[in-house]
């Protein structure tokens, strides 16, 4: 991944990128096949951990509250243990947003765990410039939120940054890039503007290998994991289930593949369904790096588990940021009852009753009921989806009462 200029681009080799996690505690045994296959590609290649839900940051926030060292993916040296020495032994780079709340501790660790396993320290660079938390963002925080700003109760705010940092750390020779809230796809296109030397303006591009990053984001939805459906949407081999591959082109265009052996699918309909998938509109998908255009975009099955994404559009970005906000809004007091047999939704029904007369007043505004069985996924604070179940309707033999209580404090949740 030397530092290219953009004319030489279109000379060089394909870039393969596999993706090792999807969320934070993810498999810790997804990433050997995946290295496997791309140290036998003989290419240029890269491995990402992608490992920062919304709420994941809050959660890293807190924990380095509570131990200053603390605040990264808990489970760093359990993903990276069965790989590291191989990675560095075939040249394969390493990027990933498991820093979290504490991007220098994550690497510490990398270190600490290099020293550990007997290998030489690795090359490892820290990216900074997400965390919007402290006072200097405040003005810009409040008059983007207005009263709804949390003003006394701010956990985290941290700011979804793009590829250009990662890209500038591989061109400078790191072998282990750790951020923090990184744009999803960017952990894709820092390594594919490295390795290409693309404009920051190549506008195409850039959206084509970001929709790369994309289809890799989730980890094993677009090989089958979140597709499967028995007897609608067969998948085979789900227990060891194989992570994506893409296999990125000189022009941006890519092929999602995954590690020979491995069970699950890669087939245009789980290509078409982790392409669209929280994307709010096709013809303009907004990153920090780019606007994806996906409304003119061709997915064909190439070969056995291989599908090629190409006709990607890409646009300017506009100049703003994601920023994620959480805030402590309180203490969850959690109970739940099981019922079964004749009139089970009946008597859980009952039980939720009596449990809100005796919460009474304004405080039973603030109580959740679920019949987990009947009503839960679907219902909503409110109760109005679970309410409008009619007494008696299915007649389940088995349910569930979940009870969740806010309050402000620990000792009323008590």
């Amino acid at each position: 991944m030397d530092n290219l200029e953009p004319s030489l681009a279109p000379d060089r080799p394909p870039l393969w990128v596999g993706c090792a996690a999807g969320f934070s505690g993810d498999r810790t045994d997804a990433a050997a096949p995946v290295v496997r296959a791309l140290a036998a590609s003989g290419q240029s290649a890269c491995l990402i951990f992608e490992t920062l839900a919304e709420r994941t940051l809050a959660l890293a926030q807190l924990a380095r509250r509570e131990q200053p060292d603390a605040g990264y993916e808990p489970l760093l040296e359990d993903l990276l243990e069965p790989v590291l020495a191989d990675c560095l032994a075939h040249g394969i780079r390493i990027v990933s947003n498991f820093g979290a709340a504490n991007p220098e501790g994550a690497a510490r660790c990398i270190q600490r765990l290099a020293q550990r396993l007997g290998l030489r320290v690795p090359r490892i660079a820290v990216v900074h410039g997400d965390d919007v938390s402290g006072p200097a963002y405040r003005g810009a925080l409040r008059a983007a939120l207005g009263a709804e700003f949390p003003e006394d109760s701010l956990v985290s705010a941290n700011a979804y940054i793009g590829a250009r940092a990662i890209a500038e750390a591989l061109q400078a020779g790191a072998e282990i890039v750790v951020a923090g809230r990184v744009s999803d796809p960017s952990l894709t296109l820092g390594p594919a503007m490295a390795h290409f030397g693309w404009a920051w303006d190549d506008w195409d591009r850039l959206a084509r290998a970001t929709m790369a990053g994309h289809l890799l984001e989730c980890g094993a939805q677009v090989t089958g994991g979140y597709f499967a459906d028995p007897g609608f949407k067969d998948v085979q081999g789900l227990a060891r289930l194989g992570y994506p591959i893409a296999i990125i082109e000189p022009s941006g265009d890519c092929t999602i593949t995954k590690p020979e052996g491995t069970g699950g699918l890669v087939s245009e309909r789980t290509v078409k369904e982790q392409l669209l998938y929280e994307v709010h509109d096709p013809a303009a998908y907004l990153t920090p790096d780019v606007v994806a255009d996906l409304s003119e975009a061709e997915v064909h099955q190439v070969g056995p588990d291989a599908v090629r994404l190409s006709g990607v559009r890409g646009h300017a970005h506009n100049g703003h940021y994601k920023v994620n906000v959480c805030h402590a809004s309180g203490w969850l007091a959690e109970g739940e009852i099981s019922y079964a047999g004749p009139r089970a939704l009946e008597r859980a029904r009952l039980a939720g009753e009596v449990l809100r007369e005796r919460l009474g007043g304004e405080a039973a505004g603030d109580l959740r009921l679920d019949w987990i069985g009947v009503a839960s996924v679907l219902g909503d604070d409110a109760g109005r989806w679970r309410d409008a179940q009619p007494a008696g309707a299915a007649a389940p033999q088995d349910v569930r009462l979940r009870a969740a209580w806010l309050r402000p404090t620990q000792a009323q949740a008590r």
